[in-house]
């Protein structure tokens, strides 16, 4: 099942078409995805039960294109992010491998859709391809063989770093220099994990004006989405409608020889196998409203 923000409002995305939840469930269902992650295995049943018609007759490809595809959470809590979780990362910045997840947040007002387009703020901004955990129940030390049964499912996501205030300093700026309006973009929908058997064998890749920069897989994590899941709740509670960013592969900018920033104009395609594709236009800093 496939579950989008589109125009606001919570929207099952089909084959066929689209399918507007809170209409086509005459009030049953909520319009927020925020409050439907908590409610997929009712939402499921009543759409296998009922059958509702499609609103909008499209395709998957126009839907995931739509200009009104919002942040699948508009509103998340808790924007849980990872650092240097790919081992072949790692090697390209030339850095050891965590021996524990290194765990920042990007703050909840970067979140923003699949199309949106973000702000060249640096002579040094980034991209970064990542998986995308949307949680569905609230929950504190999971064990590892229960943790991923707390994930609504999984979406697309770009970590758009602004390395110049990211590195400033000493010790660095993570979570600011990665919480620029509209850095933190995921979609184009939630993909329920029943669609996903394991989200640690996924390609994984990302394009900068059709030129492929990141080509991988996520079974190169060096700690996998249940580790992850299980790490992050034994220190706080995770809530539905929470998100987490799992770490990036490599080939990001910052790691191209020589490196290679983003531009006004750049055009950045990221696709993980089986979610769909986010397409991401870089603007020049006073552009955005």
């Amino acid at each position: 099942m496939k579950l989008a923000n589109l125009h606001g409002r919570a929207t099952l995305v089909v084959d066929q078409g689209t399918i507007d939840v809170e209409k086509a469930s005459e009030g049953r269902f909520s319009a927020d995805t925020g409050v439907l992650v908590g409610q997929l295995e009712q939402v499921r049943s009543w759409f296998d039960e009922q059958h509702p018609d499609v609103t909008e007759s499209t395709t998957l490809e126009r839907v995931m294109r739509d200009s009104g595809l919002g942040p699948v959470i508009a509103q998340p809590g808790q924007v849980f992010a990872i650092g240097l979780n790919y081992r072949t990362h790692a090697k390209e910045m030339a850095l050891t491998l965590p021996t524990k997840p290194m765990v920042f947040t990007k703050f909840p007002s970067s979140v923003a859709g699949a199309n949106a387009s973000f702000s060249i703020v640096s002579a040094k901004t980034d991209w970064e391809s990542e998986l995308v955990v949307v949680f569905a129940k609230r929950g504190r030390h999971l064990a590892l063989d229960e943790a991923l049964t707390y994930v609504a499912g999984y979406c697309v996501g770009q970590d758009l770093s602004d390395r110049e205030l990211q590195l400033l300093g000493s010790p660095a700026q993570f979570s600011l220099g990665k919480s620029y309006e509209n850095f933190a973009p995921f979609g184009p929908w939630l993909t329920t994990i029943d669609e996903i058997p394991d989200p640690n064998k996924l390609a994984i890749s990302c394009e900068v004006n059709g030129v492929r920069y990141q080509d991988s897989n996520t079974s190169d994590m060096v700690f996998s989405v249940a580790q992850l899941v299980s790490y992050l709740s034994s220190v706080v509670e995770i809530r539905p409608g929470d998100i987490m960013y799992t770490g990036s592969p490599h080939g990001v900018g910052q790691g191209q020889k020589p490196p290679r920033f983003l531009q006004a104009g750049d055009v950045l395609e990221t696709t993980i196998e089986g979610l769909g594709s986010l397409r991401n236009v870089g603007v020049a800093r006073d552009v955005l409203p």
